[in-house]
């Protein structure tokens, strides 16, 4: 009787789990303003930013994270929130010209590198590594941000994106170390060593040795070309045709970002539910294995006795546990199909880049490939012009 008990116990206690156990996940995020700072009257001292294409973070995906993982939607993506990013240090009013650039050839004051390590429409997780061109680490640190429905709501959605709070934090962070660490006369070294990084590239024989790297991987000038230095004028404007290409791809960047924002946030408000769901739906897979376990083990225990009673309840034990696990299958199948969901909606988000044609004074040119490809194109034609109008020199 004692056996029967206790099995008819351990089927109470396992309805109780199965009704008691489910959860309401109820998040809350507190909006982060954007900090806004004051332009120094110098221009010496206005720094810019170079926002590298981010990382898609493909190669740290989890292997039991690459079923539910689209990595087309995270090349996408990979392209969509460096240019939020842009933005919104170009909104803060905090720095000079903000650009997104698509390789490590553009060479400017402050460089922004990320990681996407998670993005999934409920939470994002970025890798950022803020450094300058002096080769000095500002830091690199995880930003990461979780979500609920609100911030797909359409109001809110029409001031800002779903996830613009890790972005203004990025920002303020970058306002923040500036301020803190950096001085008038550091900005300006910094400034030096991003012009002559760019004219050592293009003239190595003439520039090559005005720079000097340090065991710690940091550059700084060891000599500074005269005020009247022609070569230097000719790198200058080499330079601003380099500025003004990179221009007309913020253009390009700009109109990808404005083409993917229907579809993409539709994914991520669907991909949001479906995550929440298959999270769900996991967590109650897993319960009805191990209820299903225990029940089973219990009703064998039951069986063992010498009590018939007890031995029914056994079997009652047994056929119940069998079920739970069963149930437990069929839960695993349906997340299956929550992550089969996830993928078919991603398909859609493509991406294709036209061919730039370029005026120049004696020619035509036509840059064609993905823009990265086009920009190294750019880069060969610029030295090409540099070589010519400096007779090789």
């Amino acid at each position: 009787m004692r056996a029967l008990k206790s099995v008819m116990a351990l089927g109470a206690v396992m309805m109780l789990a199965l009704t008691g156990c489910a959860t309401t996940s109820v998040k809350s995020t507190e909006f982060v303003p954007i900090e806004q700072g004051v332009l120094p009257a110098d221009d010496n001292l206005i720094m810019d930013v170079a926002v590298r294409v981010f990382d898609p973070g493909i190669d740290e995906v989890e292997e039991d994270e690459l079923d539910r993982t689209n990595f087309e939607i995270r090349r996408a993506e990979s392209r969509y929130a460096p240019y939020l990013m842009a933005e919104t240090l170009q909104r803060s009013g905090n720095w000079g010209v903000v650009r997104v650039v698509p390789t490590e050839r553009s060479v400017m004051d402050v460089i922004v590198e990320g990681q996407l390590l998670l993005s999934n429409g409920e939470g994002m997780i970025i890798d950022v590594t803020v450094t300058d061109a002096t080769g000095r680490q500002w830091y690199s640190r995880e930003y990461e941000e979780h979500i609920s429905q609100y911030n797909y709501d359409p109001t809110q959605r029409q001031s800002h994106d779903p996830f613009q709070v890790i972005y203004n934090t990025i920002a303020n962070d970058m306002l923040e170390f500036r301020r803190q660490n950096l001085s008038a006369e550091e900005i300006r070294n910094i400034r030096t060593v991003a012009e002559l990084k760019f004219a050592a590239e293009f003239a190595p024989e003439i520039y090559g040795d005005y720079l000097a790297t340090d065991e710690r991987g940091i550059t700084r000038p060891v000599r500074l070309p005269a005020d009247n230095d022609p070569n230097m004028a000719r790198i200058r404007d080499i330079r601003e045709r380099d500025n003004l290409f990179v221009d007309t791809i913020q253009d390009y960047y700009a109109t990808y970002v404005r083409e993917m924002r229907g579809p993409y946030d539709a994914w991520r408000e669907v991909s949001y539910r479906e995550t929440l769901a298959l999270e769900e739906t996991e967590r109650s897979a897993r319960r009805r294995f191990l209820l299903g376990a225990a029940a089973i083990a219990g009703g064998i225990a039951g069986v063992s006795q010498n009590s018939a009673a007890a031995q029914t309840a056994g079997i009652v034990g047994v056929g119940a546990g069998a079920y739970l696990v069963r149930s437990g299958f069929d839960r695993s199948a349906e997340a299956s199909m929550h992550i089969a969901a996830l993928q078919e909606i991603g398909e859609s988000l493509q991406n294709e880049v036209a061919p730039k044609v370029i005026e120049l004074d004696d020619r035509t040119v036509m840059l064609n490939g993905t823009v990265e490809e086009q920009y190294e194109q750019w880069q060969d034609i610029l030295m090409e012009i540099y070589r010519t109008e400096t007779g090789g020199i």
